[in-house]
């Protein structure tokens, strides 16, 4: 069954080490994704980006984002101005929820994309604070038992905070015609 493993790190090095040993246990950039706070400043923000986007699209790339290696390893990692919620970088497959229309939902920025990727509406909360004061959120999409093992275990290696699966929503399957 497919699934994701989510934890926080609290600090970028952390966040980078737990990248590197999902890396080397082979999980792709397809498979992680990351979401921490943009610590620069308002001014640098807009300054470096001239960003139009106040609604959540992508403004930028990696470069001054201060982020490592290993989170710029992560494809289509950006910055991203959410109303209300501030502007975060995200990496990975988490960048498209966000950028997506569950940004304009019902539940709203952080928490309505990460209840669209399946993590429990309670938790996607306690992650969205979580991210506010600062920590990053790292999740792997896994296929099997498993992967799910070896991810919680880089986690629980690293020192991760908040280790949790979740079961990964599908659309349903459309009958041809």
């Amino acid at each position: 069954m497919k699934a994701s493993v989510y934890c926080t790190a609290r600090t970028t090095e952390q966040a980078e080490l737990i990248i590197s040993d999902l890396k080397a246990a082979g999980f792709t950039s397809n498979d992680i994704s990351a979401l921490l706070p943009d610590k620069r400043t308002t001014k640098d923000f807009a300054h470096e980006h001239n960003t139009k986007a106040p609604e959540g699209a992508t403004a930028g790339g990696a470069a001054g984002l201060g982020v490592g290696a290993a989170l710029g390893w992560l494809a289509g990692i950006g910055a991203l101005a959410i109303p209300g919620v501030g502007p975060l970088i995200a990496a990975g497959p988490i960048m498209a929820a966000l950028a997506g229309g569950a940004v304009g939902g019902a539940a709203g920025g952080v928490i309505g994309a990460l209840v669209g990727m399946g993590i429990p509406e309670f938790e996607a909360k306690r992650y969205e604070e979580k991210v506010r004061n600062g920590n990053i959120l790292l999740s792997v999409h896994t296929e099997d038992g498993k992967q799910r093992d070896v991810a919680k275990d880089v986690f629980k290696r690293r020192d991760a905070d908040d280790i949790s699966t979740g079961s990964e929503a599908s659309a349903p399957k459309v009958a041809a015609a």
